[in-house]
């Protein structure tokens, strides 16, 4: 028997191979089914040519993606992660050759944005765009619904984000010792924003506290944008953000940039001492944003979103674009992704556990 099996693959599921009749049938037909069948067979024969051409602009118009897909971001508009998902979605959409929307859904610790996700189709065309949450809400968000291990798929970490220590233009420490004196000195006062309770600049502040012996005055934001602005207004003294939210206090004058909290000095902030030459070696506490999807997402989606990004990564273009703005271009594969977030929840969990972090 000849089967008719036009194609099996993921570009056209359900389809069935459809019997057509064969010689070993042809004794059980009426007379003139001979006729009937080669008319069929002649039929199909001369309707070849126009299958195969229809076929690759079948598989075309529904490959992916064939629409716009959307960046849900947890935070506000104008923060780091905002900033850093329009610029590098803008590049990568230009290698899909589609757009990326970018969809802001603030609130509950991010988990506003991640059942948006979690709800919408999982069909490749809506991915969160997201950070140190992911490790954190599980021990900061009380009857959290959400596993995130197996909720999401870690797609790539996109960027890097160096975090940095902010003040009033006119607080009256100078230097970063200069700042800790102070804060030793009068513990509890010192206001310090950061975006928002739980996230990665409240980690860092929490962590300095530990190895500083100090106590400030924590001030959680929604998002960076907002720190910013009240420490530019002097409704706080200081701020733990990103340098790329921070850039745009400076060019005010009403802030001043104390010391930055990655390993290493910050390229575009080069006369800025990390914390940890400042006498607290290993301090390295860098914010992050990288992609996830819904689990059930399917497998093509995502690798081509993973190798999207890892192209973009690249372009010398953008990584020039955000270097100013103090971001640092990862792109890492998805297992190299899901092994680091294993091992920053764990180190995570445990400084929200000694600080006794909450988020109210």
């Amino acid at each position: 028997m000849f089967y008719l099996t036009e194609h099996t693959s993921e570009t056209y599921p359900g389809v069935r191979m459809r019997p057509i009749l064969s010689s070993s049938t042809d004794a059980m037909l009426p007379p003139d089914a001979g006729a009937l069948t080669r008319r069929r067979l002649l039929a199909l024969g001369a309707a070849a040519p126009l299958m195969s051409l229809a076929g690759p602009a079948g598989a075309q118009s529904g490959a992916w993606p064939n629409r716009p897909v959307k960046l849900v971001v947890p935070f506000s508009a104008g923060g780091a992660a905002d900033t850093s998902a329009r610029a590098v979605g803008q590049r990568v959409g230009d290698i899909l050759g589609q757009s990326l929307t970018i969809d802001n859904r603030t609130g509950g610790n991010a988990v506003v944005a991640a059942n948006a996700v979690l709800g919408a189709p999982k069909d490749g065309y809506t991915f969160i765009w997201d950070a140190a949450n992911q490790l954190t809400n599980p021990v900061l968000v009380k009857d959290l619904q959400i596993d995130y291990r197996t909720a999401f798929i870690p797609v790539t970490m996109a960027v890097r984000a160096p975090q940095a220590l902010v003040v009033r233009h006119d607080f009256p420490a100078q230097t970063f010792d200069e700042f800790i004196a102070v804060a030793r000195a009068k513990p509890g006062t010192i206001s310090c924003g950061t975006p928002p309770s739980g996230a990665m600049g409240h980690l860092a502040v929490a962590l300095l506290q530990q190895r500083a012996g100090i106590k400030l005055l924590h001030t959680p934001y929604r998002g960076g944008a907002d720190a910013a602005r009240d420490v530019m207004g002097g409704q706080i003294d200081a701020a733990l953000i990103t340098t790329s939210t921070a850039r745009g206090t400076l060019a005010t004058g009403k802030t001043r940039m104390l010391a930055v909290t990655s390993a290493t000095r910050v390229q575009a902030y080069a006369d800025v001492p990390t914390i940890a030459e400042r006498g607290f070696p290993g301090y390295d506490m860098d914010d992050w944003f990288g992609l996830f999807a819904a689990t059930g997402t399917p497998e093509g989606p995502i690798k081509r979103m993973e190798a999207a990004v890892a192209q973009a990564a690249r372009d010398p273009a953008l990584a020039a674009a955000v270097a100013p703005q103090g971001f640092v271009l990862v792109a890492s594969s998805s297992r190299e992704f899901s092994q680091w977030l294993n091992g920053q929840r764990e180190l995570l969990q445990k400084l929200i556990r000694d600080a006794n972090i909450s988020i109210g």
